[in-house]
């Protein structure tokens, strides 16, 4: 598979300093206000944050690795590991969460510094089953810190972060989802699907089916093509959503009804 650079590292600060004064300015109510994470409040939310950059930095920095037992049911298990997290986290005030999640982002910033964002790494899962450039699992855990800090905002009623450039780099990341989406479908090579997203932070790309060794493989590219077999169209605010998995929102799309399907199914998380 293809894959379109967006280099998310230097936006990492400006997340996490933006999470960081989101959340040193709430109000002792909203901390409980229910947000788009079904069943979990805005401290709850941020407790999975805080979640990721320690279970990061402990992963990637210093190897230390919780993989689910051989054979088990792998969103099952991480929505259960992601809960228990959650709960136990409960006891932590608030001003404790924000402080931990200040200084865990700088480290996870720290050691993303180090990295060469362009060698090969292991696969990122919803983009496909090949080795996948450093940048995309980097872009990837940039994506999982915005999308649940604007779903804090949401809650809470605070506007999104200042710029088209966050949403920009969210929507781009998430398009490498895309192929994958597409993969099940039987087409001829040369095969394309156009997707348009509008508004601030959205683009033009395209899907292209070619010619691989196990069969037909989806290739991403930039811009529209000539003659489309789909074409879908979104807002950038819808676009991002779908792909994070929020209910009840699609593609506007025309051409092969298959083709449509598949790609409004696709999602940038795991499911």
């Amino acid at each position: 598979m293809a894959f379109l650079r967006v280099d998310t590292a230097p936006l990492l600060p400006e997340v996490r300093a933006g999470l960081v004064a989101l959340l040193r300015a709430l109000d002792p109510p909203d901390w409980s206000r229910p947000t788009a994470c079904a069943g979990w409040t805005v401290a709850d939310v941020a407790a999975h944050l805080l979640g990721v950059e320690l279970g990061n930095v402990s992963r990637r920095r210093d190897d230390h690795k919780v993989d689910p037992p051989p054979g088990a049911d792998v969103p099952r298990w991480l929505d259960a590991f992601n809960e228990s997290w959650v709960e136990s986290t409960r006891r932590l005030s608030p001003r404790v969460l924000t402080d931990l999640l200040d200084a865990a982002g700088a480290w996870f910033e720290a050691y993303v510094a180090g990295l060469d964002l362009d060698a090969l790494g292991p696969p990122v899962w919803w983009a496909g089953p090949d080795p996948a450039p450093v940048w995309l699992d980097v872009a990837r855990e940039y994506t999982e810190r915005w999308v649940h800090q604007q779903q804090i905002r949401d809650a809470t009623g605070r506007p999104g972060l200042a710029g088209p450039r966050h949403v920009a780099a969210v929507v781009a990341t998430f398009v490498h989802a895309l192929p994958r989406s597409l993969a099940a479908v039987p087409v001829p090579a040369g095969t394309t699907v156009d997707l348009e997203v509008s508004g601030e932070g959205g683009g033009t790309w395209h899907a292209v089916a070619v010619a691989v060794a196990f069969g037909p493989g989806w290739d991403l590219r930039a811009g529209v093509s000539p003659t489309p077999a789909c074409r879908l169209t979104a807002p950038a605010g819808d676009a991002w959503r779908l792909y994070a998995g929020y209910p009840g929102v699609t593609f506007t799309a025309t051409g092969d009804p298959a083709l449509a399907a598949a790609a409004s199914g696709g999602r940038a998380i795991i499911t």
